[in-house]
């Protein structure tokens, strides 16, 4: 038996977009240690981009916006399998399309539309398949290592994790009612991944905060996975309501010695 004992217990995988996602990688670490893995994605073109990169593993379809959908995914899951032993959150949204604007001027469509997809989704899908986790099943997400820091070009996204981060206290205590599943989240530093090019100007945040680690090296999305993979496993039984950080020592660097330099040098 491995480590983890992931074999032969089954996953519940949402959002995967394509290869550079976290919700693949966590995916793929899954099966290679012998778990059963199921894809939720958002539309059939995605199911059939996702379907070449994960092989026979089931894809199904639902928009998380839509909860005749959600419904539909809880029946023809509990269709193919009897119980899941945990599921992996990894759905986030927010409508950039007309560029970065002071927070004050955020639109209530847009900033209702970010949490709904972002945050309320995961209620809706744990209380859809609340009847088929197993009695010990964990729940991760996927988040951000702070909601404190007010990035502009990020924006609205940020009060939207914000509010996933404190559901997930809500929610393991709702569901300890009746049920030792656990709900918790990697929150992760700045990735290279295909939701992170859509936020304006990214790359330069992505690059400053690279310089911000301790180890200079940027955190990777094999690194957010293989965390999430352990939250999903029974390793982390006494982990509950928690938000594991991962940033690579950036929280802790912001007056780096040479950084501080090089931003008080005169023009």
């Amino acid at each position: 038996m491995s480590f983890l004992n992931l074999a032969g217990k089954s996953f519940l995988v949402v959002g995967v977009a394509n290869k550079k996602s976290v919700a693949y990688h966590i995916g793929k670490i899954l099966a290679e240690e012998g778990a059963d893995v199921l894809y939720s994605v958002r539309s059939d073109a995605r199911k059939k981009s996702v379907s070449k990169l994960v092989g026979d593993a089931p894809v199904y379809v639902c928009d998380v916006e839509r909860q005749e959908e959600i419904d539909r995914l809880r029946q023809e899951v509990g269709r193919d399998r009897d119980q899941i032993h945990g599921i992996l959150h990894s759905i986030a949204f927010a409508n950039y399309s007309s560029g970065v604007k002071p927070f004050h001027e955020t639109s209530k469509a847009d900033f209702l539309q970010s949490i709904d997809i972002t945050c309320f989704s995961l209620i809706q899908l744990t209380n859809a398949f609340k009847d088929i986790l197993d009695k010990r099943a964990s729940v991760v997400t996927v988040s951000i290592s702070t909601t404190r820091m007010a990035a502009e070009n990020y924006g609205f996204m940020a009060p939207a994790k914000a509010a996933l981060d404190s559901s997930l206290c809500f929610l393991a205590k709702s569901f300890s009612a009746f049920s030792e599943i656990r709900f918790n989240s990697v929150n992760a530093g700045l990735l290279k991944t295909s939701a992170s090019a859509g936020i304006p100007d990214y790359i330069d945040s992505y690059l400053y905060g690279e310089k911000l680690t301790l180890r200079k090296k940027a955190l990777t999305t094999e690194e957010v996975a293989g965390t999430a993979v352990f939250l999903l496993s029974e390793r982390s039984s006494g982990i509950n309501a928690q938000g594991i950080v991962l940033d690579a020592g950036m929280s802790i660097n912001y007056f780096d010695r040479d950084l501080v330099k090089k931003a008080m040098k005169p023009d």
